[in-house]
């Protein structure tokens, strides 16, 4: 089964501690430190719609990228509320296509993490490359191979509230630097009182630095900066989350 078919029912009540206020702010810094007044801006991996909603609150033109149609309705269905003009388009991140140009593309909440292929992981940055505006940016966020390793780890996890629940079991395999969820959840139906249960595998792969370095660079693209999360700081040993920053630069004239 697709990731996040039926992730998407409950994923905003799941991820509600994710820090996207936060990353809002640190993306903002990020702009400010290398001189970037975004005009549009597109995330890849988009999910549904928390940093895309939030970034169309604050007056910027966003797009959103996802695969899964699922989620991108729940992000249609917010902007529709909401009163926004979000376009979302149903895409992978692999073989994304825009309309033109953009100042900045953003890919966040470990949505880089998922392309466990360095050959696809290439084809993304070089379409990065293609779609950004001259000395555009891109900034995206990895799950750490230290997370993997130590904090996620043989690890299993397990939440429950009134309506739902679910479990979620890690494996991860060091020699491949891939890291497996397997979930399951338990939705409660609103009519029967019943509930269904679904499961979901994900895969998530981890990157040194260096590799996403030597990426970006054969990409086109020229590696900016890579820091701690929520920082102007280098990554550390345990770091968890860390953030990449690549410029385009070369395809233009001079």
């Amino acid at each position: 089964m697709p990731a996040y078919e039926n992730f998407s029912k409950v994923y905003d009540k799941f991820m509600s501690d994710t820090p996207y206020d936060e990353w809002i702010k640190y993306i903002k810094k990020i702009w400010d430190k290398y001189s970037l007044s975004p005009k549009l801006i597109a995330e890849l991996g988009c999910g549904t719609g928390n940093i895309t909603q939030r970034l169309s609150d604050m007056g910027y033109d966003v797009i959103g990228i996802d695969c899964s149609s699922e989620m991108l309705s729940k992000a249609k269905e917010k902007a529709q509320k909401n009163g926004k003009e979000i376009l979302y388009l149903e895409q992978d991140m692999t073989d994304f296509e825009l309309y033109g140009t953009v100042s900045c593309i953003l890919s966040l909440c470990d949505s880089i993490n998922y392309i466990t292929e360095e050959k696809d992981l290439l084809k993304v940055f070089k379409l990065v490359n293609n779609y950004l505006d001259p000395n555009g940016l891109f900034i995206f966020d990895l799950n750490t191979i230290y997370k993997f390793k130590n904090i996620l780890a043989q690890n299993s996890f397990s939440y429950t509230d009134e309506t739902s629940a679910y479990t979620w079991e890690n494996y991860y395999d060091e020699e491949e630097s891939i890291n497996e969820y397997y979930t399951n959840f338990f939705i409660k139906d609103d009519k029967t009182g019943l509930y269904e249960r679904f499961e979901e595998e994900h895969y998530e792969k981890g990157y040194t630095i260096e590799k996403i370095k030597e990426l970006i660079e054969k990409s086109g693209l020229e590696f900016i900066a890579v820091f701690n999360e929520l920082t102007f700081a280098l990554p550390e040993k345990n770091s968890e989350r860390i953030f990449f920053v690549a410029q385009e630069k070369g395809k233009y004239p001079k």
